[in-house]
Parts: C-alpha cells; sequence; structure tokens
C-alpha cells in the first residue's frame, strides 16, 4: 500500500516554494487592491453587504483559479468543459438570490481547483486556495459581515416626511411603524396624484433568543 501512495505521489510536488510564494504574493496584492475598492470606495456609497461579500469573493476564486490555470495545460474538451460549468450560472431557470448565486459559484470553483491539479501545480498551492476560500467565506459571513441587513420596499403615504429635512423624522417613523431597526432608506419614485412614495428601507435582522 506504501508503494502505490508513493507511486502516486512521485510525479507530483508537495510543495514549490517559489511558486507558493509567487501565488501568496500575487493573491495579497489582488486582495488589497480589491479591498480598496469594494470595501473603501464602493461600501461607503452603496452600503451593500451581500454585493461587498460577492465582489470579494468572486474576485477571489477567480483569480485562485486562473492562476492554476496558468500553469495547466488547456486543451480543447477541458476548455469546453469550463464554458459548459459556468454557463449553468447564466441559463438558469429559477430566480437565485445573489447570495444564494455566489455560493452556487463557489462550489463549482472549488470543483474546479481541485480537478485541474496538475504534476505542474502543488499540492501545498492547491490547498493554499481551499484554504483561503474557506477563510474568506467564514470570515465574510460571520465576522465582518456579522450584523446581515435586508431590504424590503413599502408603499408610504407620509409625503412630507420624504424631504431631505425631514430625513431623521422619516427613520423613526418608519422604526415605529414596522418595528423593524430601520438604518437607511431610499426614496425609489413619487406619486403627488396619490401623495405616496415607493421606498427602500434598510434594516438590521436581530436574532432572537431561543429557550
Amino acid at each position: 500500500m506504501l508503494l502505490d501512495i508513493d507511486f502516486l505521489l512521485k510525479d507530483y510536488k508537495i510543495f514549490d516554494s517559489a511558486d507558493f510564494f509567487d501565488l501568496v504574493l500575487r493573491f495579497s496584492v489582488n486582495f488589497l487592491v480589491t479591498f480598496i475598492i469594494v470595501r473603501l470606495i464602493y461600501y461607503p456609497l452603496h452600503k451593500n453587504k451581500d454585493y461587498l461579500f460577492t465582489y470579494f469573493i468572486f474576485n477571489s476564486i477567480i483569480f485562485l483559479i486562473l492562476y492554476v490555470m496558468n500553469n495547466v495545460k488547456m486543451e480543447f474538451g477541458v476548455s469546453f468543459g469550463l464554458f459548459a460549468v459556468f454557463s449553468i450560472l447564466r441559463y438558469r431557470t429559477e430566480d437565485i438570490p445573489i447570495k444564494e448565486m455566489v455560493y452556487l459559484f463557489i462550489i463549482i470553483a472549488v470543483a474546479l481547483v481541485n480537478a485541474m491539479s496538475t504534476k505542474k501545480v502543488s499540492v501545498a498551492e492547491i490547498a493554499f486556495a481551499n484554504i483561503m476560500i474557506l477563510v474568506m467565506i467564514y470570515t465574510l459571513e460571520n465576522i465582518w459581515l456579522m450584523r446581515h441587513e435586508s431590504t424590503r420596499t413599502i408603499v408610504y403615504e407620509k409625503i412630507d416626511l420624504i424631504k431631505p429635512e425631514n430625513y431623521s423624522l422619516l427613520l423613526q417613523d418608519l422604526r415605529e411603524r414596522t418595528g423593524l431597526n430601520v438604518h437607511r432608506a431610499e426614496i425609489k419614485n413619487t406619486d403627488f396624484q396619490t401623495d405616496t412614495a415607493r421606498i427602500t428601507i434598510f434594516y438590521y435582522l436581530e436574532k432572537v433568543n431561543e429557550n
């Protein structure tokens, strides 16, 4: 049995220091630039945590897939297979929320990363790719994005409160009437014939203690 394992591993690199540290360095630079764009530029303006999660995960996983593919001799069959797999994300018959769509992408990407491991890609590089995917998902879901932001669109009839100078009063009224921890609201459109407005409210889901 030991001979069989040695035979399987003899053609594979367990660890290549130059390639591994090149991967770590490139991933770090890529993540730093992504962090500046998404967290420091995009998020302060748009405040959408689902897309914040999406951008980080998509960027990191695509980087890892392309890095592995760069060291793999791609044949026509493999290329066609990749096209077919990612077509699943586009040609779906059911609407899927953005967060679930990201997890679908993650599951496909993990399979691709592990399936494309070859003699030119060390075991350490593949392990690093898998570990970084797990670490990023756990960190974004359970630490960084601990408070999950939800949205709801409502028809609002107190037309006077949609004025910019009454924004704080609008939030207070929305909290009292919905019972939700509303921290932000966006006016989508206004109908002055009926004196109503469509408002998207943003609120945090509070955890309920179960006894």
